[in-house]
């Protein structure tokens, strides 16, 4: 029975890769980005985790030359469809996290994202040597 349960989940909750994120979001290639909307803009139920988040904010901007701003804008567009589902984070801490990332460099991506890591689990605190780490909400400090 298991087996077939687990047919089943896989049916209803699939995970997203970096490529398909990219592919819908720039547009390119035309063929890849097509196949990439046709399963985004469905009602299919899509995983979206915190590490393709990263990895796609990357390629966007360091391969695509996309603007940090608008990298922001269309990962938060995506985080936010109804059919999406961000399975680390609530949506909205995931949100919050990406919009750190938008006004200023100084907040990486990877950062951010382990910061809605952090702010959503039991242990709301962490150890870093970059003073420019968001502290919102949690207890950040230095390795003694």
């Amino acid at each position: 029975m298991d087996g077939v349960l687990a047919g089943a989940r896989q049916i209803m909750s699939t995970f997203l890769d970096t490529s398909v994120v990219v592919r819908y979001l720039t547009d390119a290639p035309p063929d890849m980005a097509a196949r990439a909307a046709a399963v985004i803009d469905s009602e299919r139920h899509l995983l979206l985790s915190l590490l393709v988040l990263a990895e796609t904010a990357y390629v966007l901007g360091s391969v695509y030359g996309v603007p940090r701003a608008e990298v922001v804008d269309g990962l938060v567009a995506l985080v936010l469809r109804r059919n999406i589902t961000v399975p680390e984070v609530p949506k909205e801490t995931a949100v919050e996290a990406l919009l750190l990332c938008r006004a200023s460099g100084k907040v990486s991506y990877s950062d951010a994202l382990l910061w809605s890591l952090a702010r959503s689990s039991d242990a709301p605190s962490v150890l870093t040597f970059d003073a420019d780490f968001p502290c919102h909400g949690l207890e950040v400090s230095a390795p003694a």
